[in-house]
């Protein structure tokens, strides 16, 4: 694939601050009180966090991917 290394480089970046910063996030979210109901299950604040971090921990690495493809 034809990319200008530039370009390739800002996919890399973007695609590994996605990796790094999202597994952060969930931490937060199962330690926050909105997240379990008094009895232990999961609330739709935690199920709504779970799939917006999943996908976009999904896209970082599709991103990831992406720049070092365009990289080689």
């Amino acid at each position: 694939m034809d990319l200008p290394v530039a370009w390739s480089l800002l996919l890399l970046v973007a695609g590994l601050w996605n990796i790094a910063i999202w597994p952060q996030f969930w931490r937060r979210i199962t330690k926050d009180e909105r997240a379990r109901t008094a009895d232990g299950g999961t609330t739709t604040f935690w199920r709504v966090h779970a799939v917006i971090i999943g996908l976009s921990f999904a896209f970082g690495i599709a991103v990831t991917v992406l720049g070092i493809l365009t990289l080689v």
